[in-house]
This record gives C-alpha cells, structure tokens and sequence, in this order.
C-alpha cells in the first residue's frame, strides 16, 4: 500500500513571518512517528504566489485558464490529507490563505484538513472562521491545536509545545491518515 501523501501548507506570507518554523515543529512530529506511513509535502503559499483569483470561470467548474491556477490544483489532486500551519491576523485568518481555497472547488471535496494555528489565544478565532470555510468547500475538518504566544509559541516562532499540546497535534496527524482521501 502506498503511503498517504500529506500536504502541509505554509499559509503566512509576510516578510517577518514564524509559520515555517511551525511547520517543522509538525513535520518533526510526522518524523517521529514511524507508525504513520506517510509521504509529506511542503507548500509554502509565499512561494507559490498566487495572486488574487485572477481565473475568469468559476472555481466549481474545474476549467482553469492560468499555469498557476493547473499546478495548484494539481499539487491539491496529488493531496489525500492536508495540513494547513496559519496565523490568526485581528481575530480572522489570512487573506493568502483564502485566496488560496478560493482558488479550487473539487479539489477540497472529501479532502480531510487539520489547522494549526497560531497567534494570541492559539488562533481560536481564526480557526473556527476557517473551518466554516472549510466546511462549505466540503472538506472533512480535523479538530488540530493552537499556539499561543507567552505559552506554547514564543514571538520568534519556537514552540514549546506542553504535552497536552503535543498530544493534540499526534491526535490530529493520526485522524488525518485514517480519514485520507483514496489515492485518485
């Protein structure tokens, strides 16, 4: 059997931005636990740079125009689970991020999704805004943790991770597996 292929996306975008580092706090988490057989890929959407949905059909449709819009996509159709590592910015998530969903319509269906997030009180605000979100694109959510800065996260991006925060993050990588989407 092959293994589930995992995408972590890096939703943050900004020059000054720690989403990376949160990142390798999850993917050392993926490496850790040999008992998930998983292959992982890292999308950094600073580096993808989409830009604002330029594509003149509607998402739903499936009939992309741009070269950007195809490898998104077809980064997504190679994706049976997916992590997304994002900022919660004055109580809400990024707009990099939305774009980015905003972009695919059959692409998300089915797709099991977990969130970590970060910021101050560990992104609560942001993550129950996106999953909202994410549920209307038909995703299957993934309850993942929070970091917060002053406790779990310090301002730099190290993470100092308690145990019942670590947990959290085991638990939703093990939930994700089990519910990944068929290999297409």
């Amino acid at each position: 059997m092959a293994p589930v292929r995992v995408s972590v996306v890096i939703a943050s975008t900004r020059p000054t931005r720690i989403g990376h580092h949160v990142a390798d706090w999850v993917l050392g988490a993926i490496e850790t636990h040999a008992d998930l057989d998983v292959a992982v890929t890292v999308h950094d959407l600073r580096a993808i740079g989409l830009p604002f949905l330029d594509e003149p059909g509607q998402p739903a449709d499936g009939h992309y125009v741009h070269d950007h819009t195809r490898r998104w996509s077809a980064a997504m159709w190679a994706t049976d689970a997916l992590v997304l590592v994002m900022p919660e910015y004055n109580r809400g998530y990024n707009a990099a991020l939305k774009n980015a969903i905003d972009y695919l319509y059959a692409e998300w269906e089915g797709l099991p999704v977990g969130c970590v997030g970060y910021g101050w009180h560990g992104a609560s605000y942001a993550r129950s805004a996106l999953r909202q979100t994410l549920e209307r694109v038909k995703m299957t959510v993934v309850e993942g943790p929070g970091l917060e800065f002053g406790t779990t996260l310090t301002q730099e991006g190290q993470v100092i991770a308690d145990e019942g925060t670590q947990a959290a993050l085991t638990t939703m990588l093990t939930e994700l597996v089990a519910k990944a989407r068929p290999a297409s």
